[in-house]
């Protein structure tokens, strides 16, 4: 028995609170899961799960156990990443959770981190809203704006640069606007990922200029705006991991270039910083080496995207 393998397979039956959840997780078979556990109890002889038709249960020497377990995986772990190459590789399934522009940017790169980690895989879950993680076991969460979960580990790794944009056939019906005030008289096509409360926030590097909007399409999804901006629906605030492609090829047009979106935080979450798995720090890595691979999320809010 690779007692190592064991363990892991014994946190994460804990962590799901199921046999079927920790194989799914591990990209594994139900009988293997429970092979496994099986094993382990058998080498310490002794019951480290209660099994019971309402769920599992740790057993008092599972719970004095846990711990201990963990510290071994942090630490095997810890030998994999100083012996390189040659000692242990990244595997298992990792779920990470990001807004669809980011999910997109990183969809296209993914490729090549899965061919260096031949045992790992990825579940990319596009999501708008912040998730519970524990919940949905989930391992990382890409968030936009401020983090309110102070249970959550933060790492700031970038910040978002948008463009207003507007399709030349919509601007040849209304005058693009030039200032935010002016953005009343127009039709706003709103991602409510954008902004909060109905409303879009503008810089022109010394002030921050908040307005009220009345969008007359309003979706949680930034494809779904960036397409009826494409149509000419109207204006929308859009990453420019969407909209840059469009504005190079005179599809969408930037407007009000002294008035810009407002930058937010880019952050990633997760459950805790110890005893991190070698597969959620390999991803982790990879993210943030992508967010530094791209020059308009630079390492401060400050600078205007239409610069960066």
């Amino acid at each position: 028995m690779d007692i190592v393998s064991a363990l892991r397979t014994f946190q994460r039956v804990v962590e799901t609170g199921s046999f079927s959840a920790a194989a799914h997780d591990l990209d594994v078979t139900q009988p293997a899961v429970s092979r496994q556990v099986a094993a382990l109890e058998g080498h310490f002889n002794t019951r480290l799960l209660h099994r019971t038709t309402s769920g599992l249960s740790l057993t008092a020497e599972g719970e004095r156990m846990l711990p201990m377990a963990l510290r071994i995986i942090e630490a095997v772990e810890e030998l994999g990443d100083a012996a390189g190459s040659e000692g242990a590789m990244a595997s298992g399934k990792v779920r990470l959770s990001v807004p669809a522009p980011l999910g997109l940017y990183l969809s296209e790169r993914l490729g090549d981190l899965l061919a260096a980690h031949p045992k790992l895989s990825v579940e990319l879950l596009f999501r708008e809203e912040s998730s519970d993680m524990i919940e949905e076991r989930l391992d990382l969460e890409v968030r936009l704006g401020p983090v309110a979960d102070s249970s959550l580990v933060c790492r700031r790794i970038g910040w978002t640069t948008a463009f207003l944009v507007a399709s030349p056939a919509y601007l040849a019906r209304k005058a693009a606007p030039r200032t935010p005030r002016d953005i009343k008289d127009h039709e706003c096509l709103w991602y409510t990922r954008a902004g909060e409360a109905n409303s879009w926030s503008f810089s022109n590097g010394s002030e921050d200029i908040s307005v009220r909007i009345s969008p007359r399409l309003t979706a949680c999804n930034a494809v779904a705006i960036h397409r009826a901006a494409l149509a000419g629906a109207g204006l929308a605030v859009l990453s420019h991991i969407i909209a840059t492609p469009d504005i190079a090829a005179g599809r969408l047009v930037p407007v009000m270039k002294d008035f810009q979106p407002s930058r937010l935080p880019v952050t990633v979450v997760y459950p805790s910083r110890r005893n991190m798995p070698l597969r959620v720090k390999t991803v982790l890595d990879f993210l943030i080496g992508a967010m530094t691979q791209d020059p308009s999320v630079c390492a401060s809010g400050t600078g205007r995207p239409w610069e960066a």
